[in-house]
């Protein structure tokens, strides 16, 4: 049976402007989404999975509920008044040119550049000698496909720059396909290389490159499970099946993420093998030996370690192996295990993240999310601190050994992006390119306060919003956050995030556990048995910004993607009173059988499986969103987001959380699901799919918060 809801839309609150009359409710008519018998046994509990049959992506059933979703969704925005109003502003907004660091290959340099508004970035190059403006288009993914759905994912070059192998998505898939084409003529001169998923693609001179992926598997490519990833060798002139099987492929010996790439001098070939996203083993293959075989430097999982650079035989690693914050060792390849290695850039406080450019190693640190970097030569000696132009994140402190100059960007939440050009030797920076946008930095201003998780944990958030704001609980508010997988959230701008703030929105990002800002420990404290910390840590955001009269519960929504969708759908679940609206996009949501599809066993590490222990089953049991939907609820205002070709986080996750909740929401609020087609996890989603998507999301949250105009119409009183 088909229930009718309808929206009772406040008046509009307009910071002290006077009460508009309410104008007709939007009616949401909900499509009927069949339930079955099937219940699954863990550890003698049963446990109902009645929306089981929306995992089969394949089905026409699905792609029918697909539809029917859409157009109750679509029916319901598609009414909202100031909907084209957001979608113009976040277009004219957006439409500015966007130009990337340049970087040498060859004879040539190339930048990535979009003019404003096209869906993807083209690749330009010039003569290095010559004048930039003699630039000329290299690559445009914008032909790939008409309306932008294949997107460039990946380029790399050969040593001599005259050969270039670049990956391709088509519809937000992470399988890819690598193409290989001539510089000079920019043609195209072998056969596609095909079902390549999570892989980078690292040259050995001009002569063929690694690449990595999983065996194509049998049913469905976008859900089922992939866990044996493999690393290949590709030899120019020669046919895909005919690529030599470098690393994995052992039957007793899973490993789920194998990449492989070789130091800058091409002496060495360094591997990495993830059972999980964290932790992983490290292997070296001396490529001028006359019978290279792998050295084991790491043979478990205990530690993120990576090669960094390499002078002759002295291989310099970064590594949080009994450093959780991490440093940089160095040791001879001749014996390269953890007792050999030597301290060069000791741990500190602060995280590290370091990188290698020309003749130096730079140090970036995290003080509390922010970014200080750092200059060392070879020798560890400390050059100078760089002076960044602000409070900020800083990144791209990368160039080749003979390079004198290397570009790095900086950005926070009100500065859009600019590039740096520093000197390495001098160690002076002048801007390179700053982008001409219609935003004023100077009308906002973006503060870090710390606040009190519940078990007492201090925890950093920045606030950011127009000047002039008044504290009076009435502001739009977005909480946003993350809290997994040791991704830190640093400040950086938004086009998008500065539409809302125009608003008069406020714009909060709290560092929660679970993240990297604060080293291993850190992100430990928010995994497994620990993962409720992170979303305690999100309310305890939430109830400062309510406390401080930022905002109040009518007027927050909370936002989240991917990881970052399951803390949105287990903190409503859990605070269903807490929050106005919530925006779970590509959300991790039933938790007790994530491990199943794709490569989402390797997501252990930080969730535990429910197959681990009966412990761990009913720890996730207790916030799996989809399992704690309780009938009889109401819950806030809801607008999952997920796209039809995700093969990371499948969108089955979405559907089945978006059933339970229309079945079993108390309240009036309307409760929607938005499915995007030919759209993955969101890499290379294409501009004018992105624009509406906002305008919808934006659209959605505003309606919901009582607004008829936007707000920019009616808080006059905001100094501007």
């Amino acid at each position: 049976m088909k229930r009718l809801y309808f929206l009772p839309l406040g008046a509009l609150i307009a910071l002290g402007c006077q009460e508009k009359t309410q104008k007709e409710p939007i009616a949401v008519n909900y499509h009927t989404t069949k339930k079955v018998d099937t219940v699954d046994v863990y550890f003698g509990n049963e446990v109902a999975d009645p929306y089981r049959w929306l995992e089969d992506d394949m089905s026409e059933e699905t792609g029918d509920w697909v539809k029917a979703q859409n157009e109750v969704t679509f029916g319901y925005l598609d009414n909202i008044p100031f909907r084209e109003e957001l979608k113009q502003r976040l277009e004219s907004l957006w439409n500015y040119e966007k130009v990337g660091a340049p970087f040498k290959e060859g004879d040539y340099t190339y930048f990535y550049k979009n003019d404003g508004l096209q869906n993807q970035y083209v690749v330009y190059r010039y003569k290095t000698k010559e004048d930039p403006s003699t630039a000329e288009v290299f690559l445009d993914p914008n032909t790939f496909k008409e309306d932008g759905t294949i997107s460039l994912s990946g380029l790399s070059f050969s040593d001599d720059g005259k050969t270039a192998a670049y990956s391709i998505s088509e519809g937000g898939s992470d399988w890819r396909k690598i193409l290989v084409m001539n510089t000079e003529n920019k043609e195209v001169i072998e056969d596609t290389l095909k079902d390549i998923k999570f892989s980078g693609i690292s040259w050995r001179g001009n002569d063929g490159f690694f690449y990595s992926s999983y065996d194509k598997p049998d049913g469905s490519e976008l859900s089922a499970k992939t866990d044996q990833h493999k690393l290949y060798y590709h030899k120019l002139g020669t046919t895909q099946d005919s690529d030599k099987l470098i690393f994995g492929g052992v039957p007793e010996e899973k490993h789920r993420y194998v990449s492989g790439y070789m130091t800058e001098d091409n002496r060495y070939l360094v591997v990495s093998a993830r059972i999980s996203t964290s932790g992983n083993k490290l292997f070296l293959m001396d490529m001028e030996s006359s019978n290279p075989e792998f050295v084991t430097i790491l043979d478990h999982t205990d530690s993120d370690t990576y090669i960094m650079d390499n002078e002759g035989s002295t291989l310099f690693l970064s590594t949080n192996l009994d450093a959780p914050n991490q440093k940089i060792v160095k040791v001879d390849a001749s014996n390269p295990s953890p007792e050999n290695w030597v301290d060069f850039i000791p741990e500190t406080e602060n995280v590290l993240s370091p990188s290698s450019g020309g003749k130096y190693f730079f140090a970036e640190y995290m003080i509390d999310a922010v970014s200080k970097v750092l200059q060392y030569d070879f020798d560890g000696n400390l050059i100078r601190e760089i002076e960044l132009p602000g409070v900020g994140s800083a990144g791209g402190f990368g160039a080749k050994k003979e390079e004198t100059e290397l570009y790095y960007s900086f950005t926070n939440y009100v500065t859009p992006g600019s590039i740096y050009k520093f000197d390495m030797e001098s160690g002076n920076s002048e801007l390179y390119r700053k982008p001409e946008i219609d935003f004023n930095p100077d009308n906002y201003v973006s503060n870090q306060v710390f606040y009190t998780s519940k078990d007492g944990t201090k925890v950093p958030m920045i606030i950011t919003h127009k000047k002039g704001v008044e504290l009076n609980g009435k502001n739009p508010t977005i909480l946003y956050g993350y809290g997994g997988f040791n991704i830190s959230l640093t400040p950086s701008f938004s086009i998008t995030n500065a539409v809302w703030m125009e608003q008069g929105g406020v714009y909060a990002v709290p560092n929660l556990r679970g993240g990297g800002e604060y080293g291993k420990e850190w992100h430990d404290a928010g995994t497994q048995m620990q993962k409720q910390n992170v979303f305690d840590d999100f309310i305890a955001a939430a109830e400062y910004l309510i406390a401080n009269n930022y905002t109040s519960s009518k007027y927050l929504a909370i936002r989240g993607g991917s990881n970052g969708g399951l803390l949105v759908g287990a903190t409503m679940t859990q605070r269903p009173d807490l929050m106005k609206v919530a925006l779970p996009a590509v959300g991790v949501l039933d938790m007790l059988r994530y491990h199943t599809f794709t490569a989402g066993a390797g997501w252990a590490y930080d969730y535990g499986t429910s197959e681990q222990s009966e412990e761990m089953f009913q720890y996730l049991k207790g916030y799996s969103p989809v399992h704690n939907v309780v009938a009889g609820t109401e819950y806030p205002a809801t607008l999952v987001t997920t796209g039809d070709h995700d093969d990371r986080v499948v969108p089955a996750h979405s559907f089945k959380f978006a059933a339970e909740l229309q079945e079993k929401q108390a309240g009036a609020n309307p409760v929607l699901i938005r499915i995007e087609t030919d759209a993955g996890h969101g890499a290379g989603t294409p501009v004018s799919k992105t624009i509406e998507q906002y305008a919808d999301i934006f659209g959605f949250t505003l309606y919901n918060m009582g607004y008829e105009v936007l707000p920019e119409k009616v808080n006059t009183d905001i100094k501007q």
